[in-house]
C-alpha cells in the first residue's frame, strides 16, 4: 500500500517551476472541512510538482500557506493568532513568503487587513487555489502583494493531490452551494454551484483504483444537487450508479447531503448498489419548523420525518448521522424541546453540534434576540447527554453481530489494536496479526461503547472476495 502518494492525473498546465533559490520548503497550514483539507492536498501536490519540499516546521518553511475556514468565528480567530505568529518569522526572515487562501478571503472586512498585512504577500480565493505556483511566480518577479480572489472562475478539472492515506481519497464533485442558508457563508466565500463533468470524476476515481485506493469521499457543499448545472439527465444518483459499476473500488462515501435536494432515486440507487455504504449523512440544524424557517433550509421536521421514514424501510441497517446548531438567534426553550424531541425520535447513530456563531454578511447575524453563549452550552450538554445515551444504545444492538471492517491503521487510542470502520461509518477497534493496513475483514462485535466498537477479527478476505457480489444486511 502506498503512502504519501501524489496521484498524477496530469501535469497541470499552471505548474511551472520556480527560479533558483526561490522558495524551497513548504508547510501548509489547513482549517476547516473535508473540502480544505482536500484543497490543501492539491496544493501540496501542485507545489511539490513545481520543486518544493514539504516540511512539518514552519520555522524551517521558505513558503508557509494558510488555507483558512470562516464557517466559525472560533477557527478565524485561530488563523489571525496564527498570521500574527508569522509577522515575528517574517522579521527574523524577510525572505519567507506568506500565502492566505480560503474561505475568509471572502470577508471583506478581513481582507482590508490582509490587503494592509505587511507580512502577507499572496492572498488568494477558494477558486483560485489551483493557481498558487503561479500566484507565487508572479509575486517572485516584482515583489508586489499579489491578490486573485474571483470566484466565476469554472471548475479547474482534474487536479493532482498529495494524499497521506494509500487506502482512502478525497474526490471533489462540485464546486460552491446555491442554498443561502440565512446563518452560513459558503455561498459568499464559495460561490455558486459548479458541478464537474461525470466522465472526469469517473477517469479521477479509476486512476485512484488503479493506484491501489479502496475508497473514495465524493465532496460538494450540496452533493444531492450535483449535475443541475450540467447538460443532459445527470444527477447525483446517476454518478453513484456510474461508479458503482468501476472494477476494483470497494467503498463509496459523500459529504455533504442537504435535505431540501434529498430524493426517492437516491435512496433507491443506494440500495441497489454495491459500493455506495449504508451511512445518511443527513444535517438537519434544527428541529423546529420556526427555526428552520429563519435559517432558510427549505424543508419541515415531518419532511424530515418522512425521508428518515423511507431511508429505515428501503434499507433498514443503514446508520443516519446529522448536524444541529444550537442557539440559533431567537431559538426559545420550546424551540429547543423540538430539537430534543426530533433527535429521540429520529435516534441518530450520532450527531454533530456546533453552537451558532454569526457570520458578518449574512442575515442570521442582524436577526434580534440573539441567544447568550451560557444558554447555548447549557443546551449543548442537554443535548449531547441525550445523543450519547441513544448512540449507546443503538450500538448495543450490534454487538454478536458480524459486519466488514475496512481497516485504515492502527488504534489512536490503543497501539495493540487495529481500527477501521464499517460501511455505515462505525469505529471497530480489535487485535490482530500482521500488517492489516488496507485490508477488508470480517469481525464480530464484543462490546459496545458510545464511540466505537470492540471486535475479534474472524477472516481476512483475499482481493477477489473483498468486493460483496450481493448486499447482506443486519436486521
Amino acid at each position: 500500500m502506498k503512502f504519501g502518494i501524489i496521484i498524477q492525473v496530469k501535469l497541470f498546465e499552471d505548474v511551472k517551476p520556480l527560479p533558483e533559490n526561490k522558495p524551497k520548503f513548504v508547510h501548509i497550514a489547513t482549517w476547516g472541512c473535508q473540502m480544505n483539507d482536500h484543497d490543501s492536498e492539491v496544493m501540496r501536490a501542485l507545489l511539490e510538482q513545481s520543486g518544493l519540499v514539504w516540511t512539518e516546521d514552519v520555522e524551517k518553511a521558505d513558503l508557509v500557506v494558510l488555507n483558512t475556514c470562516s464557517v466559525r468565528k472560533s477557527a478565524e480567530q485561530k488563523v489571525m493568532g496564527f498570521l500574527g505568529a508569522l509577522k515575528h518569522l517574517k522579521e527574523s526572515r524577510p525572505e519567507v513568503i506568506v500565502a492566505v487562501g480560503g474561505c475568509m478571503i471572502q470577508n471583506q472586512e478581513i481582507m482590508k487587513q490582509l490587503r494592509k498585512a505587511g507580512h502577507v504577500n499572496i492572498i488568494f480565493g477558494t477558486r483560485s487555489f489551483h493557481r498558487l505556483p503561479s500566484l507565487i511566480s508572479r509575486y517572485n518577479k516584482t515583489s508586489a502583494q499579489v491578490v486573485e480572489t474571483d470566484l466565476g472562475e469554472q471548475p479547474p478539472g482534474a487536479l493532482p493531490a498529495h494524499r497521506d492515506s494509500g487506502i482512502k481519497a478525497y474526490v471533489t464533485i462540485m464546486y460552491g452551494c446555491d442554498n443561502f442558508c440565512s446563518y452560513c457563508v459558503v455561498p459568499y466565500a464559495r460561490g455558486r454551484e459548479k458541478s464537474r463533468p461525470l466522465t472526469e470524476i469517473c477517469e479521477e476515481v479509476g486512476g485512484l483504483v488503479a493506484s491501489g485506493y479502496l475508497e473514495v469521499m465524493l465532496l460538494g457543499q450540496n452533493v444531492n444537487s450535483y449535475g443541475k448545472d450540467l447538460p443532459g439527465k445527470v444527477n447525483f444518483a446517476a454518478l453513484l450508479g456510474e461508479l458503482d459499476r468501476m472494477p476494483g473500488l470497494a467503498r463509496i462515501r459523500y459529504m455533504t447531503s442537504h435535505p431540501r435536494d434529498f430524493s426517492d432515486e437516491l435512496i433507491a440507487t443506494i440500495r441497489q448498489s454495491h459500493k455506495v455504504c449504508e451511512h445518511f449523512h443527513l444535517p438537519l440544524q434544527s428541529g423546529s419548523n420556526s427555526v428552520l424557517e429563519r435559517m432558510n433550509r427549505g424543508y419541515t421536521r415531518e419532511q424530515y420525518l418522512q425521508w428518515v421514514a423511507k431511508i429505515r424501510s428501503v434499507i433498514p441497517a443503514a446508520s443516519i448521522t446529522t448536524d444541529l446548531i444550537l442557539g440559533f438567534p431567537g431559538e426559545t426553550e420550546q424551540e429547543f424541546q423540538e430539537t430534543l424531541d426530533l433527535v429521540e425520535r429520529v435516534r441518530f447513530d450520532a450527531i454533530y453540534t456546533f453552537l451558532y456563531s454569526p457570520r458578518p454578511g449574512t442575515a442570521a447575524a442582524v436577526m434580534p434576540d440573539q441567544v447568550s453563549g451560557e444558554v447555548k452550552k447549557q443546551r449543548f450538554t442537554r443535548l449531547t447527554e441525550t445523543q450519547n445515551e441513544i448512540s449507546l444504545e443503538i450500538n448495543k444492538t450490534l454487538v454478536g453481530q458480524d459486519w466488514e471492517v475496512l481497516v485504515e491503521g492502527k488504534s489512536k487510542t490503543n497501539p495493540e489494536r487495529w481500527s477501521g470502520r464499517t460501511r455505515t461509518g462505525k469505529i471497530v477497534v480489535f487485535k490482530g496479526g500482521d500488517d492489516l493496513t488496507g485490508k477488508i475483514v470480517d469481525v464480530a462485535i464484543d462490546c459496545a461503547q458510545t464511540w466505537n466498537l470492540i471486535a475479534t477479527l474472524k477472516n481476512i478476505r483475499i482481493k477477489e472476495e473483498s468486493l460483496p457480489l450481493k448486499r447482506t444486511y443486519n436486521v
